[in-house]
């Protein structure tokens, strides 16, 4: 017996220009489903209790239609497309691009895009990695369109939806005429996609990066906050000072601006007395009993300290895949926190029995939360659950071994896959 999806007419909560809602509302064109925005005040609607109740992570998009409340932007989009946006019969291949768009794509072109808007601290050595990763998937992309029309079977389906929407900042911001050049089968299909009846009732018209966008100390300084007027210093009574013979520097000469040098974020943090390289080194090439061994020698406790950081939001892991992908785009933006940290962090669970967890076990230098020290470190740290722990329990013990080793009973779960931060 062969059961159609039929999908009614549903409310859409959400912010203008959200690229996660226009893949929804994308989906939506395509199947013929209406969608209702619903009145959305950042900030407040999704904070009160209404809306809580109904979507318990505060987050938009969220949608609903009767009893069925969502608020995972690909489950929406699943939800409110048809037949062919779905993949029938190539889901795998489709859930498959979608993984790639919001787990490799979307970290790096945060990390490239945002600083251009002022909605997040520039940092030349994470931009210059997300350009890279960029120009990566471009070519894995480019090579994929150039038999293909779609990236999925011959109609457009999801796949497609969900990598424009993500493409969307990078083709409208910084990557200009000769950054998109090498890729011209991408080029073809993301114009061919806007052009699109459905895209273009959302998106409108998409103007292509002309000039690629710089990083603005001032508009990040205005959009953060931090450019607010400063009370005027009140000035001291000129002191009257007679030249010396020779001198020849003008009285009224102001003296030369000097640059605001940057603070490490290991500024105020004990002094290092553990070797984090060759830790990571002896990890690297021995057995697990052995850098056991090594790591309790010569762990210092009293200038170091271990963390455990446990995912929020586990629910919304649908793959395990994508899991691993999420922890390894952790990893690419926390570069320079890697001279005084190591950790293993690990997914546990089974596609089939969705209960996939992400957890982990760090280290580094001092007894504070690492990722507080400088906003460079601030992108994911939120999405955790951080507990410091105390470093002689037996049970913190236990977790060191079975994390560092990825083998033992970890509570119960079953261990799947893992990546180590080092």
């Amino acid at each position: 017996v062969y059961f159609k999806h039929v999908v009614m007419d549903g409310t859409l909560y959400t912010y203008p220009d959200n690229f996660r809602a226009q893949k929804i509302q994308i989906a939506a064109k395509y199947s013929g489903v209406k969608l209702e925005l619903a009145q959305f005040v950042a900030g407040q609607t999704n904070k009160s209790d209404e809306f809580l109740k109904k979507f318990p992570l505060g987050r938009v998009p969220a949608y609903e239609n009767g009893d069925l409340k969502l608020f995972e932007a690909n489950a929406i989009a699943y939800h409110v497309g048809n037949e062919t946006t779905r993949g029938t019969g190539n889901e795998s291949e489709v859930l498959q691009w979608i993984g790639v768009a919001e787990n490799d794509l979307l970290p790096a072109a945060c990390t490239w895009v945002y600083p251009t808007l002022g909605i997040m601290q520039y940092n030349k050595q994470a931009t210059e990695k997300a350009k890279q990763d960029v120009k990566d998937i471009l070519l894995v992309l480019n090579n994929r369109l150039l038999n293909f029309t779609y990236l999925v079977g011959e109609r457009i389906t999801q796949a497609d939806i969900t990598m424009a929407c993500t493409l969307l900042m990078l083709y409208k911001h910084v990557m200009d005429p000769e950054f998109r050049a090498p890729f011209k089968n991408v080029n073809r299909w993301f114009t061919t996609l806007i052009n699109q009846a459905e895209f273009k009732s959302v998106l409108g018209d998409v103007n292509l990066c002309v000039k690629m966008a710089q990083f603005d100390s001032k508009k990040f300084n205005e959009v953060s906050g931090k450019g607010g007027k400063k009370e005027p210093t009140p000035k001291k009574p000129a002191e009257k000072k007679e030249k010396a013979a020779g001198d020849s520097t003008p009285q009224n000469a102001v003296a030369p601006a000097v640059a605001e040098k940057r603070k490490d974020p290991w500024a105020d943090a004990p002094k290092p007395s553990f070797d984090m390289d060759a830790w990571k080194r002896y990890y690297s090439n021995k057995e697990s009993d052995e850098s056991l061994q090594y790591f309790q020698e010569h762990f210092p406790k009293d200038t170091y300290s271990v963390w455990r950081g446990k995912y929020k939001y586990n629910g919304d892991l649908e793959r395990s895949f994508m899991a691993s992908n999420l922890i390894g785009g952790m990893f690419q933006r926390l570069e320079k926190l890697r001279k005084h940290a190591f950790a293993s962090v690990c997914v546990f669970g089974e596609d089939k029995e969705k209960n996939l967890e992400i957890d982990g076990i760090w280290i580094w230098l001092g007894h504070e939360l690492a990722f507080t020290l400088t906003e460079d470190w601030q992108i994911d740290y939120e999405s955790f659950e951080w507990t410091k722990l105390e470093y002689n329990d037996n049970a913190t013990q236990k977790m060191i071994k079975e994390f560092w080793a990825w083998e033992g009973d970890f509570d119960g779960r079953k261990f799947n896959s893992g990546k180590i931060y080092k």
